[in-house]
């Protein structure tokens, strides 16, 4: 835990804000790639005939595609801007499709620090990222909550270990507060237009074919250590907490952990390929309560899901997804939004 003088601070730079250089072009094999990493298996990620078969104009991204961009443009945020940790940990996602991204989109990227909280003796951060496409529409909105870790929580012999397995140009540890004066910068003023994904109408599920207390098929997906190596590429999450057993018995746990976003990647797979549409999802939120072991034999993690509330004047639903790995829960709460057909 940081110094009550220094979360105090870091309180002070609720708002800051800053956009990614540069534009983010989507491409065909990067959607592919996505998609292999987490295990969705649905046509539209692959085929152009499939997708276009769906009314979309090329390959559609899995919803939780956006996490990968984000993770580059993040970086600074964790080595500027949020300061005084040693490392982080994942605890919550929200992803708002407000429309679905497809091959050739181009997107502004936008980081805004949104939200300090202190709770329970820890300090929770949340960064939003905002993607706007060239014609100046939000199409996804996605909210990111790590656990800030102090030094003190940390096992000392961590730190070299990790430097020297790290890839180059990547930091994993938090950053040294720097002398450097702190200059806050927020968000420009304007109006901000959000794309209206119900112009277009899913080829999901009927509605008139779905219930409350519905319960989903039961999923199963299989992690192997080189489903994590592949997914670190993919994501770049080079996190070693993830790939190096050494490193995750340093931090205190078992053995390798599956990343965070890989298990809600495939949890989302599980959703679209229930649905038949992976643009019929329009927010996908998942609060983390364990991490998925990942031994060297593998693991298998067990999808459900049963519907909560259905609403006939949007022809919408919300579906809890729960996901099981080694007989431990490890999503606490995880809702998935889908419009129906």
């Amino acid at each position: 835990m940081i110094p009550a003088a220094e979360a105090s601070a870091l309180q002070e730079r609720v708002g800051h804000y800053y956009q990614m250089d540069g534009t983010y072009l989507v491409g065909r094999e990067k959607i592919r790639e996505f998609a292999r990493a987490v295990q969705d298996k649905h046509p539209a990620h692959w085929d152009l005939d499939a997708a276009r078969a769906l009314g979309y104009p090329g390959l559609v991204a899995p919803m939780t595609f956006t996490s990968t961009p984000a993770m580059a443009c993040n970086q600074r945020m964790f080595e500027q801007i949020v300061v005084g940790y040693d490392m982080y940990l994942q605890t919550e996602e929200v992803f708002e499709q407000h429309r679905p991204i497809v091959e050739g989109d181009e997107l502004t990227i936008d980081v805004e620090l949104t939200s300090v909280r202190h709770v329970a003796g820890r300090d929770l951060i949340t960064v939003t990222n905002t993607f706007t496409d060239t014609a100046g529409e939000v199409v996804h909105t996605l909210h990111t909550t790590v656990m800030g870790i102090g030094a003190e929580e940390v096992d000392p012999a961590i730190r070299p270990a990790v430097q020297g397995v790290m890839m180059h140009g990547i930091n994993m540890l938090g950053a040294e507060d720097s002398d450097a004066p702190y200059e806050k910068e927020v968000r420009p003023g304007g109006t901000v237009t959000v794309a209206d994904g119900s112009k277009r109408r899913p080829t999901s599920r009927s509605f008139a074919d779905v219930a409350v207390g519905d319960a989903l098929p039961t999923q199963q997906a299989r992690l192997s250590r080189g489903d994590l190596v592949n997914y670190a590429g993919v994501s770049g999450d080079a996190n070693p907490l993830h790939w190096d057993q050494n490193i995750a018995k340093l931090a205190g746990q078992d053995d390798v952990l599956a990343h965070g976003m890989l298990t809600m990647g495939l949890g989302n797979s599980f959703g679209s390929a229930w649905s038949g549409d992976p643009g019929a999802a329009t927010r996908y939120a998942v609060r983390l309560s364990q991490p998925a072991i990942v031994p060297a034999v593998g693991t298998e993690i067990e999808f459900t899901g049963k519907i909560k509330s259905l609403d006939p004047e949007t022809r919408s639903g919300v579906v809890v997804v729960g996901a099981k790995s080694g007989g431990r829960k490890i999503f606490g709460l995880a809702t998935l939004s889908v419009r129906f057909s």
